[in-house]
């Protein structure tokens, strides 16, 4: 008995949408490939509900015939391929035809398309791969794509879908994407009847200011350099825009976007010694080859690239970065170009001419610093162990337990403070007056409790003691703000800003005032009263980021990430030198916390130095 069947064209049409359309930013990134691909200079996309509702993308391009328009929702139908070898010269974002037949598997289609040389143009309406109607009809010229109801015949993967605000922020990602490698078409986006975002023609500088807002402006460092198997061209930022998150990092090969963790590390590496360990740098940059160099059919959504020369590239790559460093003199260099430059004399062994020599310093050569002066004439050194010193030595903030041995017995010292113990016959109460505390290093505060020594983190302590506070004026409590003399005007990028608009109230309950402008731009008004020194517009930027890492849909977890980001920028830095009075204060506030052992994120604020581990120390 045969077992082997061909499927049907509708079933094989969802399986390719299974790949190739996962979701409404899938949609949106296929229909606005191909009216980049027809030669469109202006593109409109129009979403309801996060695409859940409809889609609609309007092209000034081509267009399409009557017959065409047909033919284009059949598999592997496309004008931009005729065999197989004109894979490896690929000139167009889309090539493989399945796109559009993906689309109409799983939704209800409606285009309307017409081409200069055609009076009229033609409607078609399919649903579910089902044709449903084709008429003539008046209509610009270009295409006009009306996508409604995303998987109404797959419920289960419509099922699936994140929450409006998530698929928002992974269509504007999508969006982001094409707009910047194609500067000269004019984009706009609208969601819900509201125009997000309008990105008129220009430049590809003015087009990334455009997108991620004019602060980014003054932090990028051209790239240009063209070799025999590269044109890699774009932008880094410089040194100083170094971010632990949130930096904007694209790279584009041919016009297409791509994800390459390989060239992320010839990046990362031209900046090494320049920027501290474990910050990003933001770039954008724009790669040129040959397109038999490269394949681009290895995945789907035809972001995973292969090159040809990858090892040769990530030279070029370093070297493109490190010269455009050396013209902003971020890194030191040597210069042998000293042709007409004045001589400057420099003092040699040997004398000068006039029979002076250079200056001497008399210096005591057995002089150190490091040992004990015994009489007059001679100095003994006194050998130290230090390792043996400071074994076994906690430091404040370590969730662990660390073993040391001094004089070859074992100690233990432990940070995970008991509260029944640390003053004695007073369980969980702090009798404060009398109590004398000690800063160390400007990071710890010492005190004595009952077994054994205290170790406060001053910034923990503090961020602990805002966090509470934040999250009561977050529950309605009322809000300590200050008004600012001159209102500072803040541009955000797309995403930033839909997701500032929509944490608004949680942003104006802990004090901030904030206006939207329009256009990824915000009126800052007023700041929390407590930032003094700060800088309220990084402070911001810095709660946005953390907001972002968060789940939508997820209030509290929302409202906690908020309040521990504002906490952490108000509090006071390590480092910082204490009064007697701001200590008192500072640990007073810690223990009428509701929780004053652990700060928000879990970490310990105090530790015990037992006094076991104290007589050890001295045998």
């Amino acid at each position: 008995m045969d077992i082997i069947h061909l499927l049907p064209d509708s079933v094989a049409n969802q399986i390719a949408a299974g790949e190739v359309i996962q979701r409404p930013a899938s949609v949106i990134k296929e229909l606005m490939e191909n009216a980049v691909d027809a030669g469109a200079m202006n593109v409109d996309v129009l979403v309801v509900d996060a695409g859940r509702t409809s889609i609609q993308v309007i092209d000034d391009g081509k267009g399409m015939s009557e017959t065409d328009a047909r033919l284009a929702f059949e598999r592997h139908a496309t004008s931009k391929i005729l065999k197989a070898e004109d894979l490896f010269s690929l000139h167009t974002m889309g090539f493989r035809g399945e796109a559009l037949p993906s689309i109409a598997a799983v939704a209800q289609v409606r285009l309307t398309t017409r081409t200069p040389d055609h009076e009229l143009g033609t409607v078609l309406t399919i649903e579910g791969s089902r044709v449903v109607s084709q008429e003539p009809c008046s209509c610009p010229v270009g295409a006009n794509f009306e996508v409604r109801n995303l998987f109404f015949n797959v419920p289960a993967r419509r099922k699936f879908l994140k929450s409006n605000q998530t698929e928002l922020n992974n269509i504007i990602q999508e969006f982001e994407r094409i707009v910047l490698v194609n500067p000269s078409v004019s984009f706009t986006l609208t969601h819900n009847g509201v125009l997000v975002t309008k990105l008129p023609a220009s430049s590809q500088r003015q087009r990334i200011i455009n997108v991620f807002g004019k602060r980014l402006n003054e932090q990028l460092l051209s790239v240009d350099v063209d070799t025999s198997l590269v044109h890699l061209s774009g932008y880094v930022g410089k040194p100083d825009s170094a971010r632990k998150k949130g930096v904007y990092q694209y790279f584009f090969v041919n016009g297409r976007y791509m994800r390459h963790s390989y060239f992320h590390k010839a990046v990362m590496e031209a900046y090494e010694q320049l920027i501290p360990q474990g910050e990003q740098i933001p770039y954008f940059l724009y790669f040129q080859v040959a397109p038999s160099c490269i394949d681009v059919n290895i995945h789907p959504t035809k972001t995973e690239i292969k090159f040809e020369n990858e090892a040769a590239i990530w030279q070029i790559v370093i070297a493109a970065i490190r010269e455009a460093l050396g013209r902003f003199n971020a890194v030191p260099t040597i210069d042998f170009d000293v042709e007409g430059r004045p001589d400057i004399p420099a003092f040699g062994k040997e004398p000068s001419p006039s029979g002076t020599s250079s200056p001497r310093v008399e210096v005591n050569t057995s002089f150190n610093p490091f040992t004990t002066h015994s009489d007059a004439g001679s100095y003994s050194r006194v050998p130290v162990d230090w390792d043996k010193l400071y074994a076994g030595v906690v430091k404040a903030g370590q969730g662990v337990r660390r073993e040391g041995e001094i004089m070859g017995e074992t100690i233990q010292a432990s940070p995970e403070p008991s509260m029944q113990n640390l003053y004695e016959g007073q369980p969980g109460q702090f009798p404060l007056d009398g109590v004398e505390y000690f800063q160390f290093k400007g990071q710890y505060i010492l005190s004595s409790s009952y077994s054994g020594i205290m170790v406060i983190d001053q910034h923990r302590a503090h961020v602990r003691i805002l966090y509470d506070r934040y999250r009561a004026q977050m529950e309605g409590k009322p809000v300590s703000s200050q008004g600012l003399l001159f209102p500072e005007v803040i541009q955000y990028s797309i995403s930033d800003a839909m997701l500032l608009e929509e944490l608004t109230d949680e942003i104006r309950a802990l004090g901030f005032d904030i206006v939207p402008l329009g256009q990824g731009s915000f009126s800052l008004n007023g700041v929390p009263i407590g930032l003094d020194g700060l800088d309220p517009k990084r402070v911001l930027t810095n709660m946005v980021e953390s907001a972002k890492e968060t789940p939508s849909g997820i209030e509290n977890e929302i409202q906690h990430r908020l309040a521990l980001a504002l906490a952490r920028s108000a509090s006071i830095p390590v480092g910082r030198v204490l009064t007697q009075q701001e200590i008192s204060d500072l640990v007073e506030s810690l223990f009428a916390c509701k929780e004053s052992v652990y700060g928000p994120d879990g970490k310990p604020i105090i530790a015990i130095l037992h006094q076991e581990v104290i007589d050890k120390l001295f045998n």
